[in-house]
């Protein structure tokens, strides 16, 4: 199957997809703050650039697109029809770097949580995952 846009219309389109500021991250931001925590956003002195750092727990948050991060059995981790090689390879890099990333941070002593875009979807049931993740104690040291 063919693209329907072209080759520079589609890279304009990719161009706007933005790394920061999504609303998935906008929606972990607000429940994270309405239960009281306060936070650091896209700290680059840390690997990866987590979306919110805790510095005083020692904790950090990265929200994960579904489709760029390939979360495993999510019906939004499509792949385009269009030049499967690269996107496979763009994705197995993501999936690697996203692991190197999270074994820096453990090493440094943080904890670390990713949240799923699709679980943005189900507040309640994110509310919970945060507040259980941000009330524990630090176990970054255990791997």
């Amino acid at each position: 199957m063919t693209d329907v846009l072209t080759r520079e219309q589609r890279r304009f389109c990719m161009s706007q997809i933005g790394g920061k500021n999504t609303k998935p991250e906008m929606v972990v931001r607000s429940i994270v703050h309405r239960l009281g925590y306060r936070f650091r956003l896209h700290r680059s002195d840390l690997p990866g650039k987590p979306d919110l750092v805790l510095p005083r727990h020692h904790k950090v948050i990265f929200v994960h697109g579904c489709f760029w991060h390939r979360h495993p059995r999510c019906r939004y981790t499509t792949t385009p029809k269009t030049r499967p090689a690269f996107w496979q390879e763009k994705f197995e890099q993501n999936k690697k770097r996203d692991r190197r990333v999270t074994r820096q941070l453990r090493r440094l002593g943080w904890d670390v949580l990713v949240v799923w875009e699709c679980q943005t979807r189900d507040p309640l049931g994110l509310t919970s995952k945060l507040k259980s993740f941000l009330d524990r104690e630090n176990d970054a040291s255990v791997e």
